[in-house]
């Protein structure tokens, strides 16, 4: 299987907690951007074995800014050139401004099926603080849209900023979900390095609620999503049964995608290597090098076992449903945990750090501290460690 994404770097304007590749500048010459992808696709498929897609993933930026008939080339584009399977995923990211939902039957027409909208608050005030251009109306007409045109939809929320109340949060929360019809995404704020958000606090500004504040609403948010049907299946992201983001699966189950566009990455094995590849961020200097030479990286390594295992370990770790120890063996040909016996909280056996790839005596110690749960399946996070999970992978994860 294969994922494919997409990267859009256009923004109508910058938010001031964003940090990916975006901006805001002229996007008018969309046959250029439709050229360019066009050859990295190729580029892509003339150099990987025949595998059937099963993602498509317009992020971004603001990937519905884009012209309804770039996407429609992109899709074109990539069904000549790889097999798709059936029940392929096309998720696009959209922003709930008037005139980009205008475009949504458009979309779906041609081939988007799952809409992933940046809704990112229910409140007013909220939204102005985070430098959005909807309302919290607007954005519930938006959302009522989509979910008319496109079989599957999300959208994401923040919380935890500053003046946000436990109280405030549950009421939101309740609004959020009886919106919701099969996903919805919720990130507590996090300040990013080279955000206005990070200027800002760096100059004396609180931006966020109390730590203790924060993880009353991280409890709430678990309990009261799962008690609705939406139970978290990574650390942000909540679903019904069968409605999990498959592109981001991807990601977090470390299986093969491809990036397309200036800033994009990708993890890709070509026979027994493992490419991690990273593509230029400047818009104009992606473009100017895809022109000359078909594909627009600055990066594209083949990574060494431990940095693969290691990455797998980060991502894997952050869903809910753990690492399958039986997937890593035939993934990687090495056993992520011990595997000679059925592990022991209380009593485990010493053995080399060689004999696996995690420390027994950390998985065990972890065990007991209830932030990890390990049985012959898989090893998971708790509710407890994924609230604690960056301290618990560089314990892990620190030789």
């Amino acid at each position: 299987m294969l994922a494919i994404y997409i990267h859009w770097p256009f923004c109508i304007s910058k938010c001031p907690y964003c940090d990916f590749n975006s901006h805001v500048g002229d996007m008018a010459d969309q046959e250029k951007w439709r050229a360019a992808y066009r050859k990295e696709l190729e580029f892509y498929a003339s150099r990987l074995a025949p595998t059937p897609i099963t993602s498509v993933f317009f992020g971004g930026g603001t990937p519905s800014l884009m012209e309804p008939h770039t996407v429609s080339s992109v899709l074109d584009d990539i069904a000549r050139l790889w097999s798709v399977a059936p029940d392929v995923e096309i998720t696009m990211e959209a922003n709930p401004s008037s005139v980009e939902a205008d475009k949504f039957s458009a979309f779906r027409s041609a081939g988007v099926n799952r809409l992933s909208l940046g809704i990112q608050s229910l409140n007013d005030d909220a939204l102005k603080f985070f430098g959005r251009a909807h309302g919290a109306a607007e954005a519930k007409a938006a959302l009522a849209l989509a979910q008319k045109y496109f079989e599957r939809t999300s959208f994401d929320l923040i919380y935890s900023y500053r003046g946000q109340t436990l109280d405030a949060w549950k009421r939101e929360l309740a609004e959020a979900l009886s919106m919701g019809e099969g996903h919805i995404s919720l990130y507590q704020l996090t300040i990013e390095p080279h955000t206005q958000f990070a200027v800002r606090m760096k100059k004396g500004e609180s931006l966020s609620c109390s730590d203790e504040t924060a993880a009353e609403m991280f409890e709430v948010t678990q309990e009261r999503t799962e008690a609705a049907g939406f139970p978290a299946y990574e650390i942000s992201n909540h679903a019904r049964p069968g409605q999990e983001c498959r592109h981001n699966l991807a990601y977090w189950r470390y299986e093969d995608y491809i990036g397309i566009g200036p800033g994009a990455h990708g993890r890709y094995r070509i026979g027994k290597d493992r490419h991690a590849v990273e593509n230029r961020r400047a818009p104009d200097a992606w473009l100017r090098q895809v022109a000359k030479a078909e594909r627009g990286e600055q990066l594209d390594e083949i990574l060494d076992l431990s940095t693969a295992m290691r990455e797998a370990v980060l991502m894997g770790l952050r869903l809910t449903e753990g690492i399958d120890l039986r997937a890593w063996k035939t993934k990687f040909n090495f056993p992520l945990v011990e595997e000679n016996a059925l592990f022991l909280h209380h009593h485990p056996r010493e053995v080399g750090d060689s004999a696996s790839f995690l420390s027994s005596s950390k998985i065990a110690r972890l065990c007991s501290e209830g932030l990890l749960e390990r049985n012959e399946k898989a090893l998971q996070a708790t509710r407890a460690g994924l609230e604690k999970l960056n301290a618990i992978l560089s314990y892990l994860l620190t030789p």
